[in-house]
């Protein structure tokens, strides 16, 4: 793997994990504030879902299709049109905010109604909206922000994404925290409004990551005046062209994006009509609360990985797709599609194997919650494989199929949702969701073996040898748990986290070995991995 690919993807790894962590974290003390007031966690994920798919048009893709934009044209010197893009592209992704802002403002009590579909539920319109109506005001900054990041990302320099991404975070949470302890337990407010203010924070930590952007832009701006200099200036290129090929790369980066909310919000249109069929509404918020709220922030954080990767990978597909190095492509997409099995199927089958604690450890002991976090886990894989394969689909040019691949998952998704919900409750949801992204997936696979000429026999293999390292290990953690719960409790907050360390430690430590004594550490790490081994002594 290429030396550009291991850094840029430590960089907003690194970033991603952070911030994802502190998204994780952050509930821990969200939980506790809001008890007495269960809606609380569902009211927010009512607000937020739609919100992340305004967001995510609005933004049209700006940080992955600037990025490969940028990329594109400095890889043949023409770095004048990659500034152009970047001048004309402030100004447009403002407008972009400020328009989107006002659609979701006005329209926020129609798509309440849309989720909200029994008096029984213990949640109204009028809150959803409320709630929605404070979530948008971020549209007004995050376009204008995302672009200034894909702009860095397609120089491959990945430190001010994963700094602002960081800075963003904590701020949000911060805010968000201290916002809602202030309405609940100073001014005796309703949930209502501390949830408003909750949701509000996404603009204040857009505020901060925003300033940190700014400060990087004047950091760097003499390296990049540098890069000016040596344009070649052979390629002129109007704004009118120069938008086309960008809606071009973007059309595909929005519906990747939207992936993940699209399925959550075919669970907020359908899930309660679906619960409410079968005399479950008094129960649907909190079932609803478990499955995209909680669960869900537990899932997502082997995600990161891939996520870091996509970004990474698409400026060096790109160059070496457009300079015909097809080699090196192969190779790129063969080490990427390893790690990313490497790291993911341990996490995933780790929380799913301790459900019970974790979920009790960062919330509270659920019967329903830890049921929902086992089946939920494995679907992390999933959720990585599809952001990574859509990546190398738009590094390759064949980013239409990823249009494609997502509508057929998302279409399974509709047409599934409510029967298999009638069926298994919470837990068809789950199912649905698997189907239509395995579908999503293998559309993608075959793409990448027709156009893209790459072979899977190496990865099958190593698939295979990772999936026996990870029994390895899943035998070793089953046995310990066994054992331990005979004198520990995964219902206790202490004694959970006790049997996460223990369990999920010794589960780390022998994968880890295994896989320095089978050597595959060596083959996909390098050769730091193989001091690492020479000095613990192994193999």
């Amino acid at each position: 793997m290429s030396s550009k690919l291991i850094r840029g993807t430590f960089i907003l790894t690194l970033g991603t994990f952070i911030s994802k962590f502190l998204g994780l974290f952050y509930v821990i003390p969200f939980d506790d504030l809001l008890k007495g007031h269960e809606e609380g966690a569902s009211l927010y994920q009512y607000g937020y879902v739609p919100y992340t798919i305004f967001l995510t048009v609005a933004t049209a893709g700006v940080p992955l299709a600037v990025s490969k934009f940028v990329s594109k044209y400095n890889a043949i010197g023409e770095y004048a049109v990659g500034r152009k893009l970047f001048k004309s592209g402030l100004v447009l992704m403002t407008l972009t905010g400020v328009v989107s802002f006002l659609i979701m403002y006005a329209f926020a009590p129609i798509f309440a109604e849309m989720t909200i579909k029994s008096d029984e539920q213990v949640i109204s319109v009028a809150q959803v909206t409320t709630v929605i109506r404070a979530v948008s005001f971020a549209l007004i900054i995050i376009p204008f922000m995302s672009l200034i990041r894909g702009f860095f990302q397609g120089h491959q320099s990945m430190g001010p994404t994963a700094v602002s991404q960081v800075i963003e975070q904590i701020v949000r949470i911060v805010f968000l925290l201290g916002g809602i302890y202030v309405v609940l337990n100073i001014m005796e407010g309703t949930v209502t409004t501390a949830i408003s203010v909750a949701t509000f924070a996404a603009f204040v930590g857009g505020l901060a990551s925003l300033g940190a952007l700014i400060w990087y832009w004047f950091k760097r701006k003499p390296h990049l005046d540098e890069l000016l200099e040596e344009d070649r200036g052979n390629e002129e290129i109007s704004l009118k062209a120069m938008y086309k090929e960008i809606i071009a790369y973007s059309i595909p980066f929005i519906f990747v994006g939207l992936a993940n909310p699209l399925f959550q919000l075919v669970d907020q249109i359908t899930f309660n009509t679906a619960m409410a069929d079968i005399g479950n509404a008094k129960v649907s918020d909190h079932a609803f609360a478990v499955l995209n709220f909680y669960t869900h922030k537990l899932v997502i954080i082997p995600v990161s990985l891939a996520t870091a990767f996509s970004m990474t990978l698409i400026p060096l597909i790109t160059t070496s797709y457009t300079s015909g190095d097809r080699k090196t492509m192969r190779r790129n997409i063969d080490q990427t599609f390893q790690i990313l099995l490497f790291l993911t199927v341990p996490a995933a089958l780790g929380l799913a194997l301790l459900a019970e604690p974790m979920y009790t450890l960062f919330y509270h002991s659920d019967p329903l919650g830890t049921s929902i976090l086992r089946s939920y886990a494995p679907v992390a894989i999933l959720f990585a494989l599809f952001a990574v394969t859509a990546a190398i689909l738009q590094g390759i040019d064949e980013q239409k199929f990823t249009i494609f691949s997502l509508l057929v998952g998302l279409f399974l998704k509709l047409v599934l949702n409510i029967p298999l919900i009638r069926l298994f409750e919470t837990q068809g949801a789950v199912l649905a969701t698997t189907i239509g992204y395995v579908v999503a997936i293998l559309i993608n696979l075959y793409v990448i073996k027709k156009y893209a000429r790459y072979q899977f026999r190496l990865i099958l293999r190593r698939t295979m040898f990772i999936g026996a390292l990870n029994a390895a290990m899943a035998v070793v953690v089953l046995v310990l748990y066994s054992i331990l719960v005979r004198f520990l409790s995964p219902e206790t907050g202490f004694q959970s986290i006790l049997l996460v360390a223990i369990c999920g430690g010794v589960g780390a430590l022998v994968y880890f070995y295994l896989s320095l004594r089978s050597k595959l550490a060596d083959r996909l790490f390098g050769d730091k991995i193989s001091k690492i081994r020479s000095k613990l002594r192994i193999g």
